[in-house]
């Protein structure tokens, strides 16, 4: 029998290179999935059929718009439902309509309806269950990712093949872990489900632009799909249009060419996005009588929606300070980082939420920074076309979201997924075009290793970052599920906090809370107990210990705490009170006496207890 000839060395590499880089994908897309958790929203409703968008699948397939779920009679009778003040009761459990837009007597979703339309709703007709968010914003990254990684790698192999393959892995994991999707899926809500569909989309568009510019015979057949595909993404985040110049690219590198090829292309660059936009200028029309309407204007949210100024110059400067420059903090305990601490708001600003990292871009993610050499990358093949439309497509992607976001009245983490994408690329890019530059052996080494460390450190910090957004989500879902009288969940969610950040004070003092709530004082006392030792100042936690010893008749203990407390805090009405109530249970009168009359000198409105 003739043995089977040895694979050539060129197969093996190859077999090799493609084994790497599925190994980089596996590991991304794994990570993704692993840190996608369930939005507050679903928590609070129990299950995925409760979720916004699969309330919206429910409109649709009964033929309505709006979404199948009842509006209380008590929000129709409002004079005014919009005032923040007298919606708040609807906008939390049970209705819970955070967000909706409320028109006419139905409940409408401001959010597109391209997640809906692509996920949502295929996944309940095929498989007749409800798609829980968190699935939907792992999957629309993990197509998104895909979509980059893949087109990283063909420029890569096209025109910088003499860059090792370890360079162009580093490329890959940055466009994945580095583009702020792994804080993003920390909690997939109806926002991150949003946003997800929309970077998925443009990613998908700008690799069909790309592979126009390359395969001019085909141009327009890929053209047409990188429209539809930014189309589909306006119907997902209707600030996507502002990318819209991505479809000229083609046609601009096809000026040469006859003019009926221009014009095919032409079509395919306008008629699927057309379409796109005008079936959503009817959707919009046929839910709010205005084809320009999404929805904004008549949101039940925390903030007045149709008096707000949404978008000013006035706010780029504060906004740019944010999202580009803020450092970050840092904390001895792990994951290390704490919240920033924003500039003074600027006249008509709305809110900085959740004011942690991974603010602070160009500072906290320094890997960014070689974008600036990617001119570098052009030069080196201005020729090529394929080329030149990747790097000023990235740029679109980049700049377009950016200045819309710069611009715009809140300022949140999660916008930052909507342009870091594009940023990424281009760093991405401007690392390959270092690598081929003609540079000095010794410049050569300092360039690499300068890529080299800012990539470990922005994947690190991204990761690090996603762990604290972690724990922010769990306490506050244990907080909020507790409040509402869900013990065993709460616990299950404040258990997860502190798994993965143990000393987080607030986590531990909700722990207690919940324990103590469930009825298992001997748990809560343990939990208020690793609150004062981990913070000692926490007045908070001392009252908490104190309430739970004296609680189980442990009388000296817990009065022992509260004299501590006020050791620390002798202006704490509420210690005193405490302190008051647990000497009046033992029996002394008359130092009771004294304590209530220094708390309720402190606080007049104890009296009334």
């Amino acid at each position: 029998m003739t043995p089977a000839p040895a694979p050539s060395p060129a197969r093996s590499a190859r077999l090799t290179r493609r084994l790497g880089f599925g190994a980089v994908a596996a590991l991304v897309i794994t990570l993704f999935w692993m840190s996608a958790h369930d939005g507050l929203r679903e928590l609070l409703g129990g299950d995925a059929a409760h979720s916004y968008y699969n309330l919206q699948v429910e409109g649709y397939q009964a033929g309505q718009l709006s979404l199948k779920k009842d509006v209380p009679p008590a929000l129709t009778r409002l004079a005014d439902p919009y005032d923040p003040l007298a919606n708040r009761a609807f906008r939390i459990p049970p209705t819970l309509a955070d967000d909706l837009s409320y028109y006419h007597g139905r409940f409408y979703l401001y959010f597109g309806p391209t997640p809906a339309l692509l996920l949502f709703w295929p996944w309940a007709a095929l498989t007749g269950h409800y798609l829980p968010e968190r699935a939907a914003v792992a999957a629309f990254c993990t197509v998104g990712f895909l979509a980059s990684m893949g087109l990283f790698l063909a420029l890569w192999r096209r025109y910088f093949p003499a860059v090792a393959d370890g360079t162009a892995a580093g490329g890959a994991l940055a466009l994945g872990l580095a583009t702020g999707l792994p804080i993003l899926l920390q909690r997939a809500d109806v926002y991150e489900v949003s946003i997800s569909c929309a970077y998925m989309c443009t990613l998908l568009a700008l690799a069909g632009v790309v592979r126009a510019l390359a395969d001019p015979g085909r141009g327009a057949g890929w053209l047409a799909a990188a429209s539809l595909a930014l189309g589909l993404g306006v119907a997902a985040r209707p600030p996507v249009l502002f990318c819209a110049p991505l479809l000229l690219l083609p046609m601009l590198a096809a000026a040469p060419f006859p003019a009926g090829h221009w014009r095919r292309l032409a079509v395919a660059a306008a008629a699927p996005l057309g379409l796109c936009g005008a079936g959503l200028m009817i959707y919009n029309a046929r839910r709010f009588g205005s084809a320009f309407e999404f929805g904004q204007h008549y949101q039940l949210s925390g903030i007045r929606q149709d008096t707000v100024r949404h978008f000013s110059p006035s706010f780029l400067w504060f906004n740019f300070r944010v999202y580009f420059l803020e450092p970050m903090r840092w904390r001895p305990d792990f994951p290390f980082l704490a919240n920033i601490i924003p500039p003074p708001l600027p006249p008509g600003h709305g809110i900085v939420e959740q004011p942690f990292s991974p603010f602070g871009v160009l500072t906290n993610l320094p890997f960014t920074l070689f974008a600036l050499a990617a001119p570098l990358a052009w030069r080196q093949r201005r020729a090529d076309p394929g080329l030149t439309g990747a790097i000023a497509g990235s740029a679109v992607l980049f700049l377009a979201p950016a200045l819309v976001t710069l611009l715009f009245f809140g300022t949140c983490s999660r916008y930052e997924v909507e342009f870091l994408p594009g940023l990424v690329l281009l760093a991405a890019i401007g690392v390959l075009g270092l690598e081929v530059a003609p540079l000095a052996p010794g410049v050569r080494m300092a360039v690499r290793a300068g890529w080299l460390a800012t990539l470990l450190f922005s994947i690190g910090f991204t990761l690090c970052a996603s762990l604290e957004r972690a724990v922010l989500e769990h306490g506050y879902a244990g907080h909020t599920l507790s409040d509402l009288g869900r013990q065993p969940e709460a616990i299950d969610q404040l258990q997860d906090a502190l798994r993965i950040q143990p000393g987080d004070v607030d986590a531990r003092i909700d722990l207690g809370v919940a324990w103590a709530r469930a009825g298992r004082l001997p748990e809560a006392v343990t939990a208020f107990a690793a609150a004062v030792r981990a913070d000692p100042q926490r007045i908070e936690a001392r009252d908490d210990l104190g309430n739970g010893l004296v609680q189980l008749g442990r009388f000296d203990e817990g009065m022992a705490q509260y004299q501590a407390g006020l050791r620390l805090h002798p202006e704490s009405a509420q210690t005193h009170y405490n302190l008051a109530v647990a000497l009046l249970r033992t029996g002394r009168t008359a130092e009771a006496k004294l304590e209530y009359d220094r708390a309720v000198a402190l606080n007049p409105d104890l009296a009334r207890r």
